[in-house]
């Protein structure tokens, strides 16, 4: 058996959450590989929202067993309160979640470090989150980190103590005592709250599942143009978001890796700082941000809103070997006559249909194609047949360009508005 991978192809907020959501009946275990608490994964079934930080988004699925990767960072206050958020709905989360020994703990202080960091920027912000979640990379790569195993140790607390202490040092005379008064007991009451769940050698127990032939979907956070390495270079994740992550992040071998589905919208977005050549500051933009509730699932943030862009698409598709691909949120441009889409750059009178190095310091001018709009609303339909042809033109147009099917296709939020082209 090997394991399949599904993740973002832009900028994140591609809506992985409801995709894994929808395919989990088809695998026995999710598993998270690298992010933490700064993800947002939206779920919506039975008229309820869902939006998960941590957790897998196979947790409503009662038969699928949920895995905290190795790769990922955990805030013990964040993943309480989803767990608890969770159970409020009938769902007994211990049951099915299990956390590698070897996920790095964000401590108190590493959101403070993360807040003193962003603030001495000043108007070179690159939009953290603030979750801590580049603090807390930065110490596991330094060999500094605490991992939830530590936890079991009986000088975790005199650990504890020694990385707070290097902490301090580095945050100097910034006023930081009350933020960590307000944190620290709530923050090692909540690691109390998740010795209920069980702690795991995670890489020993998926390679045994792979063993044992079952089915495992491995899930990303963020999107491929925020990884630290092939993303937007700093405006960036802290972790790999990429197909390789997995490797890292639950400790599978790359011979192991089948299926990679990328997902992304049939337009563009993206929350915080950084260049986005397709972006559209303009009544345009703020159509698509209106329509579709563009609107950070974890900081609230207003999303940058653009058309969908075909050189950052293949540069996507290329480095994660996607082999299937998920186009979501269709509907939000369901009243648009025309619809644009970026076939290439113009780079000091150069057009290129390559994303370059260093966009951020680059004069991008977008080329574009011209499609024609649908104008039908798609969230009523529940298969291909019932497709008005302009809609059927533009996927027809986008695969012809990736060279990778479009196999799902999400038409409105909730996970019964999703069509399956090709089962996985």
């Amino acid at each position: 058996m090997q394991v399949d991978v599904l993740l973002g192809l832009q900028w994140g907020d591609e809506g992985k959450g409801k995709i894994v959501d929808v395919v989990t009946p088809n695998y026995e275990i999710i598993a998270r590989f690298q992010g933490g608490p700064n993800a947002g994964h939206t779920l919506i079934f039975e008229g309820t929202k869902h939006v998960l930080h941590t957790i897998p988004s196979g947790i409503f699925r009662k038969d699928a067993i949920n895995i905290i990767g190795n790769g990922v960072v955990i805030d013990p206050i964040t993943l309480r309160a989803e767990i608890e958020k969770i159970e409020s709905h009938g769902v007994t989360v211990g049951k099915n979640l299990l956390i590698s020994k070897k996920a790095h703990l964000i401590l108190p202080t590493h959101k403070i470090l993360d807040k003193f960091s962003e603030e001495s920027k000043g108007q070179h912000k690159i939009g953290s989150t603030l979750k801590g979640i580049g603090p807390t990379y930065m110490d596991k790569t330094g060999r500094n980190g605490l991992r939830m195993g530590d936890t079991q140790l009986s000088n975790f607390k005199e650990k504890y103590t020694n990385l707070v202490a290097k902490h301090k040092k580095i945050l100097g005379n910034y006023e930081y005592q009350q933020l960590l008064d307000e944190t620290e007991n709530k923050w090692f009451e909540a690691l109390e709250f998740l010795k209920k769940i069980e702690l795991i050698d995670s890489e020993i127990y998926v390679n045994n599942a792979l063993k044992a032939g079952k089915k495992i979907l491995a899930e990303g956070a963020q999107g491929t143009m925020l990884d630290i390495d092939f993303g937007t270079y700093p405006y960036v994740t802290s972790s790999n978001t990429v197909t390789a992550g997995t490797c890292t992040g639950l400790g599978v071998a790359p011979t192991k890796i089948g299926e990679v589905i990328g997902i992304f919208k049939a337009y563009c977005t993206r929350v915080g700082s950084g260049p986005f050549p397709t972006e559209l500051a303009n009544e345009t933009g703020a159509k698509i941000r209106e329509i579709g509730h563009e609107y950070g699932a974890t900081t609230g943030r207003e999303r940058r809103c653009g058309w969908v862009d075909l050189p950052a698409l293949k540069y996507a598709c290329m480095i994660n070997g996607a082999t299937q691909l998920a186009m979501m949120k269709a509907d939000v441009l369901d009243t648009f006559d025309t619809i644009q889409v970026c076939t290439h750059y113009e780079i000091e009178g150069k057009r290129v249909d390559y994303f370059p190095y260093d966009i951020d310091g680059l004069t991008i001018k977008p080329i574009y194609k011209e499609l024609k709009g649908w104008k039908t609303d798609l969230t009523k339909i529940r298969t291909m047949a019932e497709a008005p042809k302009e809609f059927l033109d533009y996927i027809t147009y986008l695969e012809g360009e990736l060279d990778v099917p479009v196999s799902i296709l999400s038409v409105g939020p909730d996970r019964e508005q999703t069509i399956i082209r090709k089962k996985n």
